[in-house]
């Protein structure tokens, strides 16, 4: 008998997780009906706030087949993911949020897909932002714009975390325990034939996002990061462009002081060019920092997650 692992991070999802769960066991019902299959329910405990691990410690004492992790604080949802993947033991693992932005009905068309043999993975890719303000949907189709032409990692526009994978996968992932990081870069590192989904937008059950633009920010320049070294080679550029202003300048200034005599233009443009080449030093100053940051992150070799307790503390 197959056993599919079923990974839900969890922050402050009161509300959404007993909406989540009956739909999960109905879903997981169904598809034990038609084959042999056995199921077992990670919930991650992103250091929730609410009463989301009261939750998740009354439904592991009544069913057996639900586990938990909960953290010691709020490592975020990259590590709630990779802690998940790390606590299964199934032949194959999905991975969906718990306000049912990811359809659970989905997940036996996913599987279909995987178990044909001709593919290593599948996963959902959306194909509209309805619901979504104009300007984040703008500012996300530009950073997959971006990072395509920068990195050689391929991320498929509208790609999404939810994904049922093959174990030979969830290995691989698990081998890239790196400190920072960026789930949707490291699927399409791993390689693995991979079926997408398309679906339409869906809004949140119940609760509030735990996203905003300063947030999605923050994680779009986490990804560029760490997958592409281009940021690092503008200072390259920079200092040619520097080197071109400086002789275009220097012909202006000659010819102010030998043709126009207007007495201007030296002030204005020696006040150019010190603003110019100080606001892209620090620039290239903060690239260079960014990149640090993380190695220095890296070295220290700290745990991506601490770990409170588990299902194994209540039984």
């Amino acid at each position: 008998m197959e056993l599919i692992s079923v990974i839900v991070p969890c922050y402050n999802e009161e509300e959404s997780l007993p909406l989540f769960y009956d739909e999960i066991k109905r879903v997981s019902s169904e598809m034990k009906s038609k084959d042999e299959l056995s199921f077992e329910f990670i919930f991650v405990n992103d250091g929730s706030r609410d009463k989301t691990l009261g939750i998740l410690r009354d439904m592991a004492k009544k069913d057996n087949e639900v586990r938990y992790v909960s953290f010691s604080r709020n490592f975020g949802k990259e590590a709630a993911m990779y802690a998940g993947l790390e606590a299964s033991k199934g032949d194959y693992v999905v991975i969906l949020d718990a306000d049912l932005q990811h359809p659970p009905r989905l997940i036996p068309e996913m599987y279909s897909y995987v178990k044909s043999g001709e593919y290593d993975c599948a996963a959902t890719r959306r194909i509209s932002r309805k619901g979504e303000p104009k300007l984040l949907s703008f500012f996300s189709n530009k950073f997959y714009d971006v990072i395509n032409k920068i990195s050689q990692t391929q991320i498929v526009n509208g790609a999404q975390d939810f994904r049922f994978m093959k174990r030979q996968m969830v290995d691989a992932i698990l081998s890239m325990s790196e400190y920072n990081r960026f789930s949707k870069g490291i699927f399409s590192w791993v390689g693995f034939r991979t079926k997408f989904i398309e679906v339409e937008n869906t809004e949140r059950v119940a609760g509030t996002t735990k996203w905003n633009f300063f947030k999605l920010f923050r994680y779009s320049l986490e990804g560029i990061f760490a997958f592409s070294t281009a940021p690092l080679e503008i200072s390259v550029f920079l200092g040619l462009f520097f080197c071109f202003a400086a002789f275009v300048l220097l012909i202006i200034l000659l010819l102010d002081i030998f043709l126009w005599h207007t007495g201007w233009t030296q002030t204005l443009t020696l006040l150019s060019v010190l603003l110019f080449t100080s606001g892209a030093g620090l620039v290239c100053t903060g690239i260079l920092g960014q990149y640090l940051a993380k190695t220095y992150l890296e070295v220290k070799g700290r745990p991506i997650y601490i770990k409170a307790e588990d299902e194994t503390s209540q039984r």
